[in-house]
């Protein structure tokens, strides 16, 4: 929380001074017309407060300015809630149903590709294919989201999805370097693999590891035509109920560890889930240096 005395508040490892918090209450005043999350973006204009692709800071901003709230620095508008699971949830079809299996060799399936999920009508059927097969089923990416097919000249073979990284994990913040300002601050260049599906149908042997080498040579340069900047670093965690991540392990991906089963501590809240093997992978040598160099790559 704000500490009013002091005059300054951390937020997403920026410091917002007290000259930024006149300036954000002079904002709220002249534009108390406006909803939560215009203000936030009108905000972050006035602070030049941006991600690292360059947009606005907004779900940052919103937090800075429910704390400042709370501390009865000025009124927000009214919130307005409503359920995004509702609005997201993907309705099974016909289209995704089971086809013929697919067995063999890599040589037997041709050349395989990935395909970035670029209009909304793809993006729609990727998310049926997810819920519809993968054991988490669907969910809202966190973060910027990057989704892939995965074809070969005879058909679909699965779906790849890569969003915002785990915003707290001990064992692997302490592999990176990182302290807490580190980590808030250069986060958005860790890409977490969250979703990955080879359809049910297709028994193709090595398909899995060969995907992972492809995507390990191409994201970065995907990930910077789509959102403006390039990760250095791959995360992915697997359920060892289901898995043992032996295909990451062949392509390459290291072992870091496991997760504790606890989520990030928040005030008054708490959450477990069952632990969960880690795998990471550098996009570049010198990952830690760029981890760490604040002052040229701060979103």
């Amino acid at each position: 929380m704000l500490q009013r005395e002091e005059g300054r508040a951390v937020q997403c490892g920026r410091e917002i001074n007290r000259d930024d918090i006149v300036q954000i209450q002079e904002t709220v005043a002249t534009f108390g017309g406006l909803s939560r999350c215009e203000l936030a973006q009108t905000v972050c204009e006035h602070l030049e407060w941006r991600t690292a692709s360059g947009s606005n800071k907004v779900d940052a901003c919103l937090k800075l300015l429910e704390k400042l709230e709370l501390q009865g620095y000025f009124r927000l508008p009214v919130k307005h809630v409503f359920s995004r699971k509702a609005l997201v949830k993907p309705i099974i079809t016909e289209r995704t149903q089971p086809e013929n299996e697919i067995v063999g060799s890599l040589s037997d399936v041709g050349q395989v590709n990935l395909r970035i999920v670029a209009d909304r009508e793809e993006r729609g059927l990727w998310n049926e294919f997810i819920s519809r097969y993968h054991y988490l089923g669907y969910k809202q990416p966190f973060g910027y989201p990057l989704r892939y097919f995965i074809e070969s000249e005879r058909a679909k073979l699965g779906c790849m999805l890569f969003s915002g990284a785990a915003k707290s994990i001990g064992i692997r913040d302490r592999w990176i370097g990182w302290n807490d300002g580190d980590r808030l601050r250069k986060l958005a260049w860790v890409v977490n693999n969250t979703r990955f599906l080879i359809f049910p149908w297709v028994k193709v042997k090595n398909l899995a590891s060969h995907v992972l080498g492809q995507v390990a040579k191409r994201i970065g340069q995907d990930w910077q035509k789509m959102w403006g900047y390039r990760p250095v670093l791959l995360e992915t965690f697997v359920d060892p109920r289901y898995f043992q991540g032996t295909c990451y392990l062949a392509a390459n991906w290291r072992h870091l560890g496991m997760t504790t089963g606890e989520g990030l501590v928040r005030e008054g809240k708490s959450y477990t889930t069952s632990p969960k093997l880690i795998f990471i992978l550098p996009l570049v040598k010198d990952f830690r240096s760029v981890l760490r160099l604040t002052e040229e790559l701060m979103p």
